[in-house]
């Protein structure tokens, strides 16, 4: 067949959910030509599952993006109606942000923000194979017979290829949200040699919020004072929407216990493997056989919708059973439901196949990006799209890779875990998963990445010269109080009025501040000379004087880490050739090729023994080129 010529661009990004807009965004802000490709361009950032941003760990992500000068942190402030600081009882190293979204605003948002961006141009059509000359991904050839040029592609695809919806006993291809799927794509990655898999995943039934029995429910109110996910933003005031707490009881579990044979999932028609940190209400039911009750979160879609999102109970069930259960729970037993909860099965790749740029190991300047990787959610999503759109640019330019590492991002974590350790399972990043969590808060994320972004090119000047005054508040108001010193006759009342023990001797306020009881906030009673600080500026500065022991405990384990990670390992490495290593860990280090000792030794089925072997190998390397 013919294809006509269309057009030549330096970057491609095939798809527009969260991993291609800040791909694309990406790659055009660092100057490149860029096109982003979607097959509906009223489905940019599109939010098929639960209309929200952040969460525990997530949020952490979102700062991430933002400090690198990504978009994901800006478009939900924008674009939020509730906003939530998660997990205030613990820690500030797992305090998570989390914002409920005006979906079709969210997407309306993004929408403009990519179509104002310099360098890029968006375009709905569907991709449907990739142009491969000696191994080199070369262009993209579209449905209407087309073909772009370029020098680099990031596939970006979700939950679209080969997309299945099942509902009950009816299964019928699509993608989410009623979308068409991407079929011949998924048939031409694999002529061109990749390794497809099936996941799987999910949405519970959305309903109008008119028919819901809010009084029986719990109000889930938004907090007062509004901390923004964006380091571009201060501070923040909106008029806050509610959301509403039920739980399922045993007369929910019944009727879906009565209806296992019904359910997809049980029923064998589901051949994907599902998220274990977001199962469907059946699995759940089976999984926690025990548990008398599951929480029902009842969240609102937008500002212009009466429909309500209900958290928690995604299903594959027929239409018949859902309508049954889900009227058993309080609160929602005369719900009118719009929509159905379905589970949606996609093919994606095996991250294993990727290097730690996230570029493809056997096809050059292939990236890939989201939940074609076998990861869930927006914001994993987004975290890889913008770290690929990154590196494509990177690569195409003859410039070094940008890999952020364990100790540096939570960003790290998540490809490093993918491209390391794989996954069986839609990968979802959690606080557990950093061993640097306390180095890696969200408060922080700017003073960890903003200047690592600036040097490449991404984050631009006015970023930049807000973090830098940022910093320097904080270094300066430190100091301050580092240096200040407060009396017993001033500070006792103070501290008794709070509960905290009485001075007998003069104290810095740095030293009050590490106190338990002693806020920063609260210590402007006896503080009257303090500068007025953004709440991220005041965050990161109260972290920084209450953990400053753990904080230099931590630093000493991440040089630990840093010796092994700092031992380069050649990418074309035989490792065959090295004598010692069991026969599973010479396999698995020759499928992945790892760029460093230090993530040898994180690939699963490699032993601390056949990390010995390894180092003696290179030190006996290294004494033969002396």
């Amino acid at each position: 067949m013919e294809y006509v010529f269309m057009g030549e661009y330096d970057i491609i990004v095939v798809g527009a959910g969260h991993a291609g807009c800040e791909a694309a965004l990406a790659s055009a802000r660092m100057g490149n030509r860029t096109m982003l490709f979607t097959m509906n361009l009223e489905a940019i950032a599109m939010m098929p599952c639960n209309p929200s941003i952040g969460g525990t760990g997530k949020g952490h992500l979102v700062r991430e993006i933002d400090a690198l000068g990504g978009e994901m942190g800006k478009n939900i402030d924008k674009t939020f109606i509730q906003s939530r600081m998660l997990n205030t009882a613990k820690g500030p190293a797992v305090h998570s942000l989390r914002a409920q979204a005006d979906k079709h605003r969210y997407h309306i948002e993004m929408k403009k923000t990519l179509e104002k961006q310099e360098n890029l141009d968006l375009k709905q059509g569907e991709i449907v194979d990739l142009i491969i000359e000696d191994g080199k991904v070369c262009g993209v050839i579209t449905m209407t017979n087309t073909y772009y040029k370029a020098k680099a592609v990031i596939l970006a695809t979700g939950t679209f290829l080969r997309g299945k919806i099942f509902i009950g006993d009816s299964a019928y291809s699509s993608g989410p949200n009623g979308l068409a799927p991407s079929v011949s794509l998924s048939d031409n990655l694999k002529k061109h040699g990749m390794n497809l898999r099936r996941f799987k995943t999910g949405t519970p039934a959305r309903a109008l919020a008119s028919t819901f029995d809010f009084f029986k429910m719990t109000e889930q109110k938004g907090d007062e004072k509004i901390v923004p996910f964006s380091f571009m933003n201060d501070s923040l005031e909106k008029e806050q929407v509610s959301c509403w707490l039920t739980y399922t009881n045993e007369k929910t579990h019944t009727v879906i216990r009565n209806n296992f044979h019904r359910s997809a999932l049980f029923g064998g028609q589901i051949e994907g493997i599902g998220p274990r940190y977001c199962p469907s209400i059946e699995d759940k039911i089976n999984r926690f056989a025990d548990k008398e009750r599951h929480q029902t979160f009842i969240e609102p879609e937008g500002l212009d919708t009466e429909e309500m999102y209900i958290q928690g109970m995604s299903s594959s069930l027929p239409e018949d059973v859902q309508e049954e259960f889900y009227h058993t729970i309080p609160g929602l037993e005369n719900i009118i439901i719009t929509r159905p909860a379905y589970a949606i099965e996609y093919d994606c790749i095996d991250p294993l196949d990727l290097k730690p740029n996230l570029e493809n190991k056997y096809i050059k300047n292939l990236f890939c990006a989201g939940q074609f990787n076998g990861s869930s959610g927006y914001e994993e999503a987004a975290a890889q799209g913008l770290m690929a759109g990154i590196n494509a640019s990177l690569e195409i330019n003859g410039k070094e890779p940008f890999v952020l590492d364990r100790s540096e991002a939570y960003i790290g974590v998540l490809i490093d875990d993918l491209v390391t350790k794989g996954t069986n399972e839609p990968y979802r990043i959690m606080t557990s998963r950093a061993e640097y969590r306390l180095l890696l808060r969200q408060d922080n994320a700017d003073l960890r990445l903003t200047e690592k972004s600036y040097r490449i090119g991404l984050a631009d000047k006015e970023r930049y010269d807000k973090f830098l005054e940022k910093k320097n508040l904080v270094d300066e108001e430190r100091q301050r109080m580092e240096t200040t010193y407060v009396y017993p006759k001033e500070a006792n009342p103070f501290l008794e009025k709070i509960g905290s023990s009485q001075l007998s001797n003069k104290a810095t306020l740095a030293e009050l501040l590490k106190r338990p009881q002693v806020t920063y906030d609260n210590l402007a009673e006896i503080d009257p000379d303090r500068k007025q600080l953004s709440s991220h500026a005041e965050t990161q500065l109260a972290v920084q004087i209450k953990y400053e022991g753990y904080i230099s405990k931590q630093l000493s384990q991440i040089e630990r880490f840093k010796k092994l990670e700092t031992k380069a390992l050649d990418e074309n490495m035989d490792y065959s050739k090295i004598e010692g290593l069991r026969i599973e860990a010479m396999q698995k280090l020759n499928q992945i090729k790892p760029r460093s000792v230090g993530q040898a030794g994180r690939i699963s089925g490699v032993s601390p023994a056949d990390i010995n072997v390894l180092l003696v190998y290179l030190e006996k390397m290294r004494r033969k080129k002396v």
